[in-house]
């Protein structure tokens, strides 16, 4: 069924919204619980589909749950761990990608593995193929069957030597679930070292596991025979608090993003403050607001840490609409991830997208014919339209360009936001927002 809001725009946002555990990191800490031969404990849980998900297929793996909602508490008890029926796996087929990351927990618990195929956002190609090599490095059996992918290890999982292509989030935590458990050492080049992929290693610490991180993004994993349980409190959502900045920025609004990290979001606080926007910083959040004035245009590339986010690139596109003059965005990560402009073309905006890498060094996409960069001519006043959301972030970026425009807009497949982003809804009534479900 579809989800649809109406949206009447042109109201500033402004108040204090809450914004709790990264979707990014926190189901990657529920898969490893499933390590651990004793129960772990993670706060500050956010209420999002993906938590949902992996609830679900950790319960059909024999996984006790009990989540504290209110309290935003998640107790996990591994001691039954089983081989879940294959059905009610592929039940779940196409929901996320997340469940590629069960495979090493469930090699190590169980022998084997079976993953259905795998969903998530259409982006840009997410191949899982460094994932199943990572896992043949080990010494895994993988074989493709009508309705998923089956993985063995018939004589179990030993340390390897792997370097990424590209230093993929995914990839990288695969390895490291699929390495702390394995027979020796195990060394990771070119990993990602995103802030929610350092929290998932120290979740992994916590239980028991050695691993040390160094200078040149390698990461070295000496395996244990044992695991135990965690207890441990999720990072905050950086990619939340940076959507909900740029919201402010765009409808001119003041919005306290409660939970908001700003040693996580220092690249995006320089970006937001060198387009026009203001933010001030205490031990409890950070306050965002426009301050009034013309907001300038920028030459912005994104990139994987410490660069500037792909996540927050499409919410900050929508700012950009507003800013005076010509910016320039560079996709480097995702290929695909600047299709969501046509809508706000339709609603006004002024945005062409070119093969070519422009405004940066050249990357990996640029001879292989996709868009992926973008030049955002402004400021162009937006209207409202109707819209169809396409995936989780420009789902949000679609939200707030509504949010700024005049007029009313019409927002299908709304719940698409909900994967990542806790009570969304409830947010939008508590800054003031018009919006209401059709």
């Amino acid at each position: 069924m579809d989800s649809v809001l109406r949206v009447q725009g042109g109201k500033p946002l402004a108040g204090d919204i809450t914004v709790r555990g990264a979707k990014n990191f926190v189901p990657k800490a529920m898969v490893a619980s499933l390590l651990g031969t004793t129960p772990s404990k993670l706060s500050n849980v956010p209420l999002i589909r993906d938590v949902d998900l992996v609830s679900e297929l950790l319960g059909l793996h024999g996984v006790h749950i009990n989540f504290d909602q209110g309290a935003g508490v998640l107790e996990l008890d591994p001691s039954n761990v089983e081989v879940a029926h294959v059905s009610e796996v592929q039940a779940l087929a196409g929901s996320s990608r997340i469940p590629i990351l069960f495979c090493g927990p469930l090699l190590h618990r169980l022998g084997e593995a079976f993953i259905p195929d795998l969903g998530g956002c259409r982006i840009g190609d997410r191949p899982i193929d460094m994932h199943l090599d990572a896992l043949r490095a080990f010494g895994a059996q993988v074989d493709k069957e009508d309705n998923g992918i089956r993985i063995t290890a018939p004589n179990g999982l030993r340390g390897a030597k792997i370097k990424l292509p590209f230093p993929s989030v995914g990839a990288t935590e695969q390895t490291l679930l699929t390495a702390v458990m394995a027979d020796g050492i195990t060394v990771l080049k070119n990993a990602a070292i995103e802030p929610e992929i350092m929290d998932l290693i120290n979740v992994l610490q916590k239980m028991g596991a050695s691993l040390s991180v160094d200078t040149d993004r390698t990461i070295r994993i000496e395996g244990v025979s044992e695991l135990r349980g965690f207890t441990h409190t999720a990072i905050s959502d950086r990619i939340e608090a940076a959507s909900w900045a740029s919201a402010a920025l765009v409808t001119h609004g003041d919005i306290y993003v409660r939970g908001a990290h700003q040693p996580d979001m220092t690249t995006f606080l320089n970006v937001f403050r060198k387009v026009g926007g203001q933010f001030e910083i205490d031990d409890a959040g950070i306050r965002f607001f426009h301050p009034g004035g013309q907001l300038q245009s920028i030459v912005l590339e994104t990139n994987v840490h410490p660069g500037f986010m792909t996540d927050w690139q499409q919410p900050l596109v929508v700012a950009l609409t507003q800013a005076k003059g010509l910016s320039i965005v560079h996709e480097t990560v995702y290929e695909n991830r600047l299709g969501f402009t046509k809508a706000l073309n339709q609603m006004g905006a002024q945005i062409q997208i070119y093969r070519e890498c422009l405004g940066g060094t050249p990357c990996r996409f640029g001879q292989r014919n996709f868009y992926h960069s973008a030049v955002i001519s402004g400021p162009t006043p937006l209207h409202g339209a109707e819209i169809t959301v396409p995936d989780l972030r420009g789902g949000f970026s679609y939200l707030i360009s509504a949010l700024a425009a005049e007029g009313e807009s019409i927002v299908h497949g709304i719940d698409v936001i909900a994967r990542g982003y806790e009570h969304f809804l409830s947010k939008l009534g508590r800054l003031g927002a018009d919006a209401e479900r059709m």
